[in-house]
């Protein structure tokens, strides 16, 4: 599947291709369309630590070019891929180099929520790096669970940024909320705590009611476009995108590349098969 001439040709909506080039290839072509982008080395859930540093070294190669191209970029990174599940502090110690990498070149690195059984690591280990290098980290925080309202109280009191996403994985319906409407009426709640109280928040979301509520509470309280930022995924609501540029407020693309687009696709399809309906209906509306 992966070597596939059809399914690089599905694909390629999505997927900025299999090498780091053609990731910043896409990323200059959404920097002259005024989008920035945040690019994601697919791979996650790595069997060795050795792996694990293999991982760090391709970030830190990324960034390399983000710099040398001059790019309105970010690296988007899951903690598993940097060997949280084999040694905390290797994994520390690996998102630190990158962390530290970024900074220096005026950047940040978004650090995705996996599922809630690494919830609690993922935090304590964003909350360490944030103390070593202030504002240089934005944490992911899932919307569908019930614990995110008072994550985002303590990381806005901090002053980590954060990006507020509904969630991908399939959770129980003791951690999180079962059905989509309750998702909706939380993400509201939280999108709107963040725009109040949180630092460089990020919206992630395609949802147009989610994103004229926001534009509503922005207008409402006249904040800044400046004060934060919406982010969707490539190759999807290209029309939306668009808009909200041409209405003068930041977006920022969720750029994937890398050999590993497979397992990519299929988790998010298999975890939520909602998924699978939520692609066709943006596919056909972009």
């Amino acid at each position: 599947m992966e070597n596939s001439a059809l399914s690089r040709k599905l694909t390629s909506r999505f997927v900025a291709g299999r090498t780091l080039s053609e990731g910043i290839r896409v990323l200059e072509k959404l920097s002259k369309e005024r989008l920035s982008g945040t690019l994601d080395f697919l791979g996650e859930n790595v069997t060795s630590l050795d792996e694990a540093a293999r991982s760090r070294d391709c970030y830190l190669a990324a960034l390399a070019e983000i710099q040398r191209a001059n790019l309105p970029a970010t690296v988007s990174i899951k903690l598993t891929q940097f060997g949280l599940d084999f040694s905390e502090t290797a994994c520390l110690n690996n998102v630190a180099g990158l962390v530290q990498r970024a900074a220096a070149m005026d950047s940040r690195v978004e650090i995705d929520m996996e599922s809630s059984e690494h919830t609690d690591r993922t935090l304590e280990l964003i909350t360490q790096l944030h103390r070593r290098f202030p504002g240089s980290v934005r944490a992911v925080i899932q919307a569908y669970l019930f614990r995110s309202e008072a994550d985002i109280r303590m990381l806005s009191a901090l002053r980590v940024p954060v990006r507020l996403c509904k969630g991908a994985y399939r959770e129980p319906p003791t951690v999180a909320f079962p059905h989509k409407s309750d998702v909706d009426r939380n993400y509201v709640k939280l999108m709107t705590l963040l725009l109040d109280e949180g630092t460089c928040p990020a919206i992630a979301s395609h949802d147009e009611n989610i994103i004229r509520e926001a534009l509503r509470h922005v207008r409402e309280q006249k904040l800044p476009p400046d004060r934060f930022e919406f982010q969707m995924l490539y190759g999807i609501r290209r029309d939306l995108q668009r808009r909200l540029i041409a209405q003068g407020f930041r977006s920022r693309l969720y750029v994937p590349y890398g050999d590993a687009w497979y397992p990519y696709f299929m988790r998010r399809l298999a975890e939520r098969p909602a998924n699978i309906l939520f692609l066709a209906k943006n596919v056909i509306r972009s």
